[in-house]
């Protein structure tokens, strides 16, 4: 019988010492939408003292890899991924928006969303992935084996930098934190365990938008919902620097999107090494 997702949303916030505690008007405003949307599904919000507690009581053996990594969304990646495998149901960041509720995902094993096409140089060329998978909004059974790929992923990522090394390529100086978080515990590390575990990936259910090259389909969870992308970890350059940020991602994007576009519209296929229809990743689009 195929497990199947429970009732039940998880949020988190555990914000770094002099940093307020108190969730601001749009973080308490997420909650309430998914909960007045969801009102018989199960909600469980972690702190600070949750997590910890979390840690001590379910998974003690994980508390050394937490505690290492070096930025706090990392912590906040990896925690999602072990209290969705612990208990099932979904996860939303605090700044995700819905726009129906949740129970027809619920006959589905384990759901991610398509998140943007991505400028990673070895997903592109040793497997044909041109797109990532968002890690803002997911759901899955507890226990489900593609979590547990995901979650040894990102311990594996902290013990061997080899490993991520070649995830690195072509990433100037300056972005290097930022994609180091993308491709050791975010939706780049994600998208790597998918592509690298195809028998994984037939019990993983992908929301697709129409048009993958539309810029306007984005960050969103399927027809369910929108991540508005607030970003309150990325770090905050000066002026110069932003615009040496902005610059550099106008070029890849543009260069990336040429590419791109010759595949269509459509990502209904990952294989390891290369697309193929042996692999196929699940398309569920919202009727």
């Amino acid at each position: 019988m195929q497990p199947r997702i429970p009732k039940r949303i998880i949020q988190v916030w555990c914000p770094p010492a002099g940093k307020d505690a108190e969730l601001s008007i749009l973080q308490r405003a997420s909650a309430l939408n998914i909960k007045l949307l969801n009102p018989d599904f199960e909600y469980l919000f972690f702190d600070n003292k949750k997590v910890d507690e979390f840690f001590g009581s379910e998974y003690p053996e994980y508390r050394k890899t937490f505690e290492s990594f070096e930025f706090p969304i990392q912590k906040f990646d990896f925690f999602r991924y072990l209290a969705i495998y612990r208990y099932g149901g979904f996860y939303f960041d605090l700044d995700v928006f819905l726009a129906s509720g949740l129970s027809s995902l619920l006959d589905f094993e384990c759901v991610f969303s398509f998140e943007e096409l991505n400028r990673n140089r070895f997903l592109r060329q040793h497997y044909g992935m041109d797109w990532d998978v968002g890690n803002y909004a997911f759901g899955a059974a507890a226990g489900h084996p593609f979590l547990k790929a995901v979650i040894e992923n990102c311990v594996r990522a902290q013990k061997d930098p080899g490993w991520v090394k070649p995830m690195m390529q072509g990433i100037p100086r300056f972005l290097y934190p930022e994609f180091l978080i993308l491709n050791t515990t975010g939706p780049t590390a994600v998208s790597r365990t998918l592509v690298e575990n195809p028998e994984l990936a037939k019990r993983v259910t992908v929301l697709f938008p129409d048009d993958v090259c539309d810029p306007r389909n984005r960050h969103h969870f399927g027809d369910f919902g929108i991540h508005l992308m607030s970003g309150s970890w990325r770090n905050h350059y000066g002026w110069v620097m932003r615009r040496l940020v902005w610059m550099w991602r106008v070029w890849t994007w543009h260069k990336l999107m040429k590419a791109s576009s010759k595949l269509g519209k459509t990502r209904p296929l990952v294989a390891s090494g290369r697309p193929s229809g042996r692999n196929r990743v699940q398309v569920y689009a919202k009727s």
